[in-house]
């Protein structure tokens, strides 16, 4: 089987597109998302309706829980809050029901998806430490985890009670234990590379690989003006 595995989206429908048409070209056979559909830039609407199109399994974000409040928008900074309150605005009552019944984990078959932590995920508590990952592995009952929200792809290795951190583009599950893979974000990257982040994995060969995508981010960028959203929002695009 050929997955292709994205999130944190984060409304920027310029990014989701540009990956969904590589992923096409892929002819994968699921397409799963590890939430933050929503948040921070101009377009929930289109991505909301994209990623239930691509999608057959999707897990919320805090992002995605913050809007219809089920996650509290004090956690946010301002420039975050500001944009969950405004996307609230957006949504009509179809979408917020759809938001407010994402899982916070699935399973499929020796698959797991999160957006954070294993570890209490209604918390969306990040994985910084070894100690952090230890927490998720404990509880991870799939040889393999997707999650995003830190925005910068990533591996962890669980092998003989001990972890290794890997990063670049291409994992090799083969000999692992556990992996926990961080798929870095659709709409808004945080590793210094702007184009829009995603995974492809292959069950068969035990392979992951990190695929980037260039998107038209000068267009994504002056949606968050125009829509008068924090224009720290639209320069993080930037870099």
């Amino acid at each position: 089987m050929i997955y292709a595995i994205i999130g944190d989206i984060h409304s920027n429908y310029d990014a989701l597109a540009a990956v969904a048409d590589e992923i096409r070209k892929e002819h994968v056979d699921k397409i799963f998302c590890v939430g933050d559909v929503v948040g921070y830039a101009a377009e929930p609407n289109l991505c909301i309706d994209l990623t239930q199109q691509l999608c057959c399994k999707i897990v919320a974000g805090n992002h995605d829980y913050a809007v219809v409040g089920k996650f509290p928008v004090s956690y946010f900074n301002k420039a975050a809050k500001e944009a969950a309150l405004w996307t609230s605005k957006q949504l009509s009552k179809s979408y917020k029901d759809y938001l407010l019944n994402m899982p916070l984990i699935e399973e499929c078959n020796d698959i797991t998806l999160v957006h954070a932590s294993l570890n209490r995920p209604e918390f969306f508590d990040y994985i910084t430490s070894f100690a952090d990952a230890q927490l998720s592995f404990d509880i991870l009952r799939t040889p393999l985890c997707f999650y995003g929200h830190t925005h910068v792809p990533s591996a962890l290795f669980l092998n003989h009670g001990s972890i290794q951190l890997e990063k670049g583009h291409v994992f090799d599950l083969n000999n692992v234990e556990k992996a926990l893979i961080n798929v870095g974000s659709v709409g808004q990257p945080r590793d210094w590379d702007l184009r829009a982040s995603y995974a492809i994995y292959d069950s068969e060969q035990k392979i992951v690989q990190i695929k980037r995508v260039k998107y038209d981010i000068h267009s994504a960028m002056e949606k968050i003006y125009k829509a008068g959203l924090p224009k720290e929002n639209a320069l993080r695009l930037g870099g």
